[in-house]
């Protein structure tokens, strides 16, 4: 569902379904005429009006849901992460010893067909880690945001939490008083 209102009359909304489109624009719009049609508009629209000047009305919930849906999208792409870096580490060393073969074939060296027959098998390996690993880096790029996203929802929304989690942040009232031995002890035993 989406709403709209008229910047000459907010108090007025237009509720339609689905999703802001022109399409639901031009039901609004139909609303609209119905409204002023049926003498229930008390704005009159002397200038004329178009669907392109509804505003759209967000309504509060709707920003709690997209933040969610990041927050969905962003452990996703984590996964996501985390599925290919095993595969990366799996296929590694395998990859790597095939590498080092392949260097046979620019050499002047006699090479059997047995050994070119094993480097064949061990192009699989090598593809495998080869695009896995490409992959990877490209998730690895993408999972930056994700983990920022994931930071900003995990934050505590009281921006005092970290000076109440650490007293000795806070100004101290000891020596003020009688009790000065107490806060010398204190003031020596090393911060944990």
């Amino acid at each position: 569902m989406v709403q709209y209102t008229l910047a000459q009359n907010p108090e007025v909304i237009l509720t339609v379904s689905g999703k802001d489109s022109a399409k639901a624009r031009e039901k609004a719009m139909d609303q609209l005429i119905e409204l002023m049609d049926a003498g229930k508009l008390a704005t009159e629209l002397a200038d004329g009006f178009s669907p392109q000047q509804f505003i759209e009305v967000k309504d509060p919930g709707s920003a709690s849901v997209s933040d969610e849906d990041a927050v969905t999208q962003a452990v996703q792409v984590l996964s996501n992460l985390a599925t290919l870096k095993l595969k990366v580490q799996e296929s590694r060393t395998e990859a790597l010893e095939v590498r080092a073969q392949v260097d046979v074939l620019f050499s002047d060296e006699t090479v059997s067909e047995d050994e070119i027959a094993r480097l064949k098998e061990g192009f699989k390996s090598l593809k495998t880690f080869a695009q896995a690993n490409l992959r990877y880096r490209e998730a690895r790029s993408q999972a930056e945001q994700a983990r920022a996203i994931l930071d900003q929802a995990l934050q505590s929304p009281e921006p005092d939490a970290k000076s109440e989690k650490h007293p000795a942040d806070k100004p101290s009232s000891a020596g003020s008083g009688p009790d000065k031995p107490a806060s010398d002890k204190s003031a020596e035993k090393p911060n944990k």
